[in-house]
């Protein structure tokens, strides 16, 4: 069956890497900026029109406040990047985030963190993927009348990109967004030049029409909540910025120093293109509006549901280029394709975020394991999995999916920042040296200044967001939260009651009487009962076998079993593509070539619990080392069971069960027998 797979494996995710072959995956800085920025540079295709959305509900006058919206989405982008780099630099292991909150702040606040940055990885799949279905879907019917098919679609191929390892993705993804990048920078120069030098006047296709304002007149509290709304909505171009602190492991040294500077470009880039988009966008008089069909008035009459309205980039480019050029229609073509690729940075962030909470044990420890392309393959499955199911649900509608956006990610900025002042705080107790104090006052500035603005705008996002759909991303936060923590109790829990004693029992000291071997994975009660076992019955030879797929933990394996003086041989299989299934069949295989006459008992530890839900945390390597080794000749398989607490749980369930009566089914006494008749031999 696996080399049924194998084939159609290899031919879509490539051929498995070795671990060793894992830093030549590093990213150079050309290669992570597309890789871990395609987010936070892709939102100004649709973060300018966001904010022009809000403020239409006001009519066109409310335009005039657009350009100060950009500076405050300006000096929030500026601060969160300077917070930011202050971060990579003090936890460059990959933690981002969840490792400052759960340093400074203790483990609640480093879960919150870790519940907010799924949810916003899930969320940015979908609406990234809901927008450019959009954006393609004007130029292609097909597309719009299949949004949703298509959105899923697209979701699988970028899965089955990021299968092939982070490397490989980046390159393909690197040629778009950098594409897009200068098709904007491109139309912001010419379009400036067109209007400052040759003192054109250029025309949105909206330019001439009116807009219906909802609330005409607005002032006092109800303005400043509308512009509190706008900004809100500018700040999806912030979304992705925490994705490069995550993923430091991923660059190439020096790690910390590229990711910094990775996020200074980012940073630059993204202020650039949307402060420029904005202000095309009041030069060219374009017009939107959030009910597009009864608000925009063409010729006094309103253009009614077969009107399309278009993204802000595509009407600015239109006054620009003018509509149909080339350069139209290569920004359009590119536009489209970075708000796919855009997704790219959850890719990246969740899967590796899930990984470091499963070491920490709060996800199921699969999520841990890097797969054949020496990616997280089960991170990046579960990832879609969510997405697809959003998708699905909202019916790819990025306008519904937006409203759930930004408030996971200004949950961890602002839990992040407070983490890293009393990292400072902490540091600058003990440090003597003048000149590394200045730099940790002026670092610590930085950060309370970002704690104090993202926690102001996490403020302002609940506030006027929470009605349009933000609770639902809430929602999510305290599943997630309640299955991690869930999670803990329980692998914490079950390594309480499997921990091996100093002193071993003494059925582990009886004597050998078979041939066996006893595979291990590490040394606590299930693999001290199942070492026992195996020497109560008669053998030829009795050994341990482990296979080493991290050294350190074989090391540590190695130690222990030294020191407790077990007298039965350890043997060592290295596995040098992560396999525990492989090299044990392999071996097993190779002791039946050089005695095929003989028999290989192979006895392995198992786990016995009592709720559906704890298989899918254990005995998952087991399941399929017995499923290979049954079908191999001359093997003997035996499961040596350790029960856990929960186990016992379920039996007592099973017995309340059986005892229980329905009412009215209540027997007057035993049912008597009747002797059996003798057969009528007649």
């Amino acid at each position: 069956m696996s080399k049924l797979t194998d084939l159609p494996k290899r031919i879509l995710i490539g051929r498995a890497l070795r671990s060793d072959k894992l830093g030549e995956t590093l990213l150079p800085k050309r290669i992570a900026l597309p890789v871990f920025a395609s987010d936070p540079l892709s939102s100004v295709a649709y973060a300018p029109g966001e904010v022009l959305l809000v403020l239409s509900v006001a009519g066109v006058s409310a335009y005039n406040f657009s350009p100060w919206i950009a500076l405050a989405v300006v000096v929030l982008m500026f601060t969160v990047v300077a917070s930011y780099r202050q971060n990579v630099h003090a936890y460059p292991s990959g933690g981002g985030d969840y490792e400052v909150a759960t340093t400074n702040l203790g483990p609640k606040a480093g879960l919150t963190v870790a519940s907010a940055l799924l949810v916003d990885y899930v969320l940015t799949v979908a609406v990234s993927i809901a927008s450019g279905v959009e954006n393609l879907g004007s130029a292609i019917p097909f597309v719009v009348e299949h949004k949703t098919a298509c959105a899923i679609a697209a979701i699988v191929l970028l899965t089955l990109m990021n299968l092939r390892g982070v490397k490989e993705s980046g390159k393909l993804f690197a040629i778009p967004t950098y594409l897009f990048v200068a098709g904007v920078f491109i139309m912001i120069t010419w379009g400036a030049f067109r209007g400052l030098v040759l003192g054109d006047t250029m025309h949105a296709p909206t330019s001439g029409y009116e807009i219906r304002a909802e609330h005409e007149g607005l002032a006092g509290f109800a303005l400043v909540f509308l512009l509190l709304r706008a900004f809100s909505s500018g700040c999806a171009a912030l979304t992705g910025v925490e994705a490069i602190s995550n993923g430091v492991p991923a660059f190439r040294k020096p790690k910390s120093k590229n990711a910094a500077t990775t996020l200074a470009m980012m940073g630059l880039l993204a202020v650039t293109m949307f402060c420029g988009i904005i202000g095309l966008a009041m030069a060219t008089d374009v017009k939107m509006a959030e009910n597009p069909a009864r608000d925009l008035i063409n010729n006094g009459v309103p253009v009614g549901s077969g009107y399309v309205q278009d993204p802000v980039i595509s009407q600015v480019a239109a006054a620009v280029f003018g509509e149909g050029t080339f350069f139209f229609v290569v920004l359009a073509a590119a536009t489209a394709l970075v708000l796919f690729l855009a997704a790219n940075t959850a890719y990246n962030g969740f899967p590796l975020l899930g990984s470091i909470l499963a070491q920490d044990r709060y996800l199921p420890r699969q999520l841990h394991t890097r797969g054949d392309r020496l990616a997280f393959s089960n991170g990046i499955v579960l990832l879609a999995g969510a997405a697809i199911l959003l998708t699905w649900v909202y019916g790819a509608d990025s306008t519904r999916l937006i409203q759930l956006y930004i408030v996971g990610v200004f949950v961890s900025f602002t839990l992040s920042q407070i983490g890293m002042v009393r990292h400072w705080n902490r540091h600058l107790a003990t440090e003597k040296d003048p000149a590394k104090r200045r730099h940790m006052v002026r670092s610590r500035a930085i950060n309370t200044f970002g704690a104090f603005f993202t926690g102001l705008v996490l403020v302002v996002v609940l506030a006027t967001k929470f009605t349009h759909g933000a609770w639902v991303a809430l929602l999510g936060m305290v599943i997630f939260y309640g299955t991690m923590t869930a999670i803990r109790r329980h692998y914490d829990r079950v390594a309480e009651e499997i921990a091996a004693e100093e002193t071993p029992p003494d059925e582990t000291m009886r004597p050998s009487r078979v041939h066996s071997i006893v595979l291990v994975s590490k040394l606590h009660r299930p693999t001290l009962r199942a070492l026992a076992y195996a020497k109560l019955i008669r053998s030829d030879r009795l050994e341990a076998l482990s296979i080493s797929v991290d050294a350190a933990e074989t090391k540590a394996l190695k130690a222990d079993w030294e020191r407790r003086g077990i007298d039965i041989p350890l043997k060592i299989l290295d596995s040098p593509y992560r396999e525990v299934t492989r090299p044990v069949i392999d071996y097993v295989k190779g002791l039946r070539r050089d005695s095929p006459r003989d028999v290989v008992s192979v006895y392995i530890p198992e786990y016995v619990v009592g709720h559906w839900y704890e298989h899918l945390l254990h005995n998952q390597s087991a399941l399929r080392l017995k499923g290979r080794l049954l079908f191999t000749p001359g093997v003997m398989v035996t499961s040596v069971p350790y029960q856990l607490e929960s186990s016992e749980a379920a039996k007592k369930r099973a017995r309340k069960r059986a005892e229980w009566n329905a009412p009215g089914s209540v027997r007057r006494g035993p049912v008597e027998r009747r002797p059996k008749e003798p057969a009528n031999r007649g």
